[in-house]
């Protein structure tokens, strides 16, 4: 029955800690330094309770009461909690502000949280030496610790798994963190019921081996937690990185150290072999450590094998991920499952209260996070990092342990291994590319890669393509068309840099002032190659990029801005989800102007419907008149814009006009496919009650509920459609009319030619990218007019100003014009005749007429 306790008990420890970091990031931060604080702020409330709580309970004669006394405060804590979590939470963020320095960041977060958690952490921390204390009096002195750790370990393995595929999906975070109080208050009653009142035998005063355990406890806990932070570090660049990647490494993790508790539960070790046993089980966790080392090298092939031979399914994908955790943490974890269980029984025969063993062996383990993951990895590099920890093992050992051959083979194995092994930098090159740029910072791994045509992408962590130099014109569009919407804007903000082509874009109007939030200061570095390329050395003189969370900055930010353009974050990215969320947009417009535009792109290449309709429902319950609109009209990477206005007004045609016409631009509208505002307003495709309608009774995506998390990842797993059937199903799902979009000065009616017009712009749009879908690229003329010609004459039958039909027809009547002048000569007029506003196929008629091409 203790068993079963401390299985439930470690299945809410490992709830809490789901729901508790992931409502600490909304109001910390995701930086490196917050999601790090969290993690040791959590390991030192369980370290201050095991070291504050445990000596007393083993000298108590009431270890049970103790038990119940820490269940207790667990479950009444995580509910206060609730209830208070939102004041103090705005308290802490305005305390950290939107641009805190590194060291107070981390001085607040940590701080912070350790203080909001340490009613409940302390607790945790004793619940496993109550129970010991329990066990002891029993007569079960020593041999009851394997086993509760082991249970205790899987008990919080199945809180992982059923936290983040059920609880937190299905019901939100509140509602995890109650069944988890439930859990707790439940082992109280039952201990309360079940156990006798027994006291707990008396431990001797520590003799000096036992102060060399504690010394050893504490080591071990550094180094366990490093590997894990290391290894997850590593995995990044593989794995797909959302909730559910990282559900699985933490659960294999758990599972390993579980069995190693376990297979150590049984032993029986004389105390004249337990030194013995120690350095074996060092000796072999340093071997552990290397095989999985090694193994990182090959993840990425291993990988791509493994998903060739699963499928492209959901359930194939997550297998493929947790055998990339089992190769890296299963060996390791079990050494290290079976290391503590003996070193913490012989610290207990040596004098020294398990509930010390246990508070020094997490006090290690909170160092780690800060001292590996922000301080070695950027400085070292993860291989030597990681490498570091296999002798770190071999030197715990005694004296005659070093000399063993076992010892010396794994020291000089890793000595090979740092001189050989690859670099654990994973990035995918292409065929006759090069890597131009590439840094490793605490959380993430940025990296420039050029292919052999020259083109370069940005890339984070080898997953998440940010952009390119080819698609300088579309990143540029998605600044242009919402700063376009505003008749004056002063002042913009832009949430995610990327490849910064976007933000300096707006910076190139000279009367507007540019401010960006970036997340990872690596990602700012790599994006000046990006912008001198689109706009020169000078192209971001007036932009002002800061290295901070965007949700914090908004928070906790105090300015106006007339525009705020927040980029298409992947929304399956682990922390990506709370940036579409009820409570985000509801902070974008407490920091709109009064005339202020807010446009929110979404990537539909990375985007199911089913997660899209979550996006919109949150978005429209902030601002329900609001509108969609196209970045562009590609059909594989369909990007689409929710816009809003913080006034909830429609556009005036005579003030856009005016805006395309006096903006002090760098550089012509026209260029990016903008010039006149029938293409600016011919971007939308739906409407405030198109919208609506899309999104219908959708999962709303809230801070407690974060469904696109959890929704997401399932099409970046099993893609299940092509994103321009995507785009096709979303576009005959919505619509726009004229009304809905435009007003007149004062109460006089829209002009009712132009609005027909702008209503024919949008038919032909969705007709050319239906059109599209079925095209085959070819670099024969004659067979793309042959699959395209009369299809976007008949776009342009119905709308005549739809530029888009009409320029690549004008360019393959010219190519034409070198092998078939008549035909091309036939393409021109029909051009001529259906755009005679256009004098682009009236000239090339007269050029051909004139001198025809050879």
């Amino acid at each position: 029955m203790a068993l079963l306790l401390m299985v439930a008990s470690g299945f809410a420890a490992l709830g809490y800690q789901i729901a508790w970091t992931q409502q600490a990031a909304l109001w910390l931060g995701h930086e490196a330094a917050a999601v790090l604080a969290v993690v040791a702020a959590f390991f030192g409330g369980l370290a201050i309770g095991a070291l504050m709580l445990g000596p007393r309970i083993d000298r108590s004669a009431r270890p049970r009461v103790w038990y119940v006394t820490c269940e207790l405060v667990i479950g009444l804590w995580s509910l206060a909690l609730a209830l208070m979590l939102d004041p103090v939470a705005e308290g802490l963020l305005q305390l950290i502000g939107s641009q805190p320095t590194p060291l107070w960041h981390w001085a607040v977060a940590f701080g912070g949280t350790f203080l909001l958690l340490l009613p409940a952490t302390a607790a945790m921390g004793a619940t496993l030496p109550a129970m010991e204390g329990v066990l002891a009096g029993l007569g079960r002195v020593g041999q009851s610790i394997a086993p509760l750790y082991a249970g205790n370990t899987l008990g919080a393995l199945f809180g992982v798994l059923g936290s983040a595929f059920w609880l937190v999906p299905e019901h939100g975070l509140t509602v995890t963190a109650v069944v988890c109080a439930a859990l707790n208050l439940l082992c109280a009653v039952i201990a309360w019921r079940l156990f006798p009142v027994a006291s707990s035998q008396p431990v001797a005063a520590p003799t000096v081996g036992g102060r060399a355990s504690l010394w050893l406890l504490a080591m071990t806990g550094l180094l366990g937690i490093a590997y894990e932070v290391l290894v997850v570090r590593v995995l990044s660049q593989v794995a797909e990185n959302t909730v559910y990647t990282f559900a699985l490494l933490l659960a294999v993790y758990l599972v390993g150290t579980a069995i190693g508790a376990a297979l150590y539960a049984g032993r029986r070790i004389p105390a004249e072999r337990a030194d013995a046993m120690r350095d074996r089980l060092l000796v072999l966790l340093a071997w552990a450590c290397l095989v999985g080392i090694l193994g990182l090298s090959e993840a990425a092939t291993f990988k791509s094998r493994l998903n060739d031979m699963l499928g492209a399914t959901l359930a194939g994908a997550l297998v493929a991920e947790a055998a990339l955790a089992c190769i890296a943490f299963l060996l390791p974890t079990v050494a290290m499952g079976a290391l503590f269980s003996h070193l913490a029984t012989q610290a207990r025969a040596r004098g020294v209260a398990f509930g010390r063993a246990l508070g020094v062996n997490t006090l290690g383990a909170a160092l780690a996070p800060p001292l590996f993951g922000l301080l070695l990895v950027p400085s070292l590099g993860s291989k030597f990092a990681l490498l570091l920890l296999v002798p770190a093992y071999v030197a715990l050992c005694s004296q005659r342990g070093w000399l063993r051959p076992g010892a010396i083979a794994v020291l000089l194995a890793t000595c090979a291994a740092m001189v050989w092994m690859p670099s654990l930098t994973i990035v995918d090159i292409p065929a006759g590319g090069r890597l131009v740029s590439h840094a490793e910072g605490a959380l993430a791994t940025v990296s420039v890669v050029e292919d052999a045509s020259g083109v370069a992408t940005l890339h984070i962590n080898n997953r998440q393509q940010e952009g390119s130099t080819a698609t300088l014109l579309a990143d540029g569009r998605q600044a242009l068309l919402p700063m376009l919407l505003h008749p004056a804007p002063a002042r913009a903000l832009f949430l995610g840099l990327g490849t910064g082509v976007t933000a300096s874009t707006a910076a190139q109007e000279s009367s507007v002032q540019v401010e960006v939030a970036e997340l990872l200061p690596e990602v700012i570095e790599a994006s000046a190659r990006f912008t001198e390329a689109a706009w020169g050395e000078d192209a971001t003189q007036r932009m002002h990029v800061v290295a901070t969370d965007a949700r914090r900055f908004v928070r906790a930010g105090g300015a106006a801005y007339d525009v705020i353009v927040a980029d298409n974050f992947h929304p399956a990215r682990s922390g990506s989800g709370s940036l579409y969320t009820v409570e985000h947009f509801a902070a974008i417009r407490a920091r709109m102007a009064t005339d202020g535009v807010f446009c929110q792109w979404l990537p539909l290449h990375q985007l199911d419907l089913d997660t899209l309709r979550s996006i919109v429902r949150a978005y429209q319950t902030v601002f329900p008149q609001s509108w969609a609109m196209l970045a562009t009209n590609s059909l594989d990477t369909p990007v689409i814009g929710l816009v809003a206005r913080a006034d909830d007004g429609r556009f005036d045609v005579d003030a856009l006009r005016q805006r395309l016409q006096g903006g002090s631009f760098g550089f012509n509208p026209k260029d990016f496919g903008v010039p006149d505002a029938l293409a600016l307003l011919g971007s939308f495709v739906a409407g405030p009650a198109a919208l609506a309608n899309f999104s219908g009774a959708a999962p709303l995506n809230t801070d407690d509920h974060p469904v696109v998390i959890y929704l997401a990842p399932r099409i970046t797993y099993q893609p299940d459609s092509l994103p321009r059937d995507r785009l096709t199903n979303f576009l005959q799902a919505t619509r726009i009319t004229p009304d809905e979009l435009l007003a007149a000065p004062g109460d006089a009616p829209v002009d009712a030619g132009w609005a027909q017009r702008l209503d024919a712009y949008w038919r032909a749009r969705n007709r050319f990218i239906d059109v599209g879908r079925q095209v085959q690229p070819s670099a024969d003329v004659r067979q793309m007019l042959a699959q395209v010609g009369q299809p976007l004459l008949d776009v342009l039958a119905i709308s005549p100003d739809f530029r888009p039909a009409y320029d690549p027809l004008l360019r393959m009547s010219l190519a034409l014009a070198r092998t078939d002048a008549d035909a091309a000569r036939s393409l021109l007029q029909t051009l001529a005749r259906l755009q005679p506003a256009r004098p682009e196929a009236v000239d090339a008629l007269r050029a051909l007429s004139a001198s025809p091409l050879p």
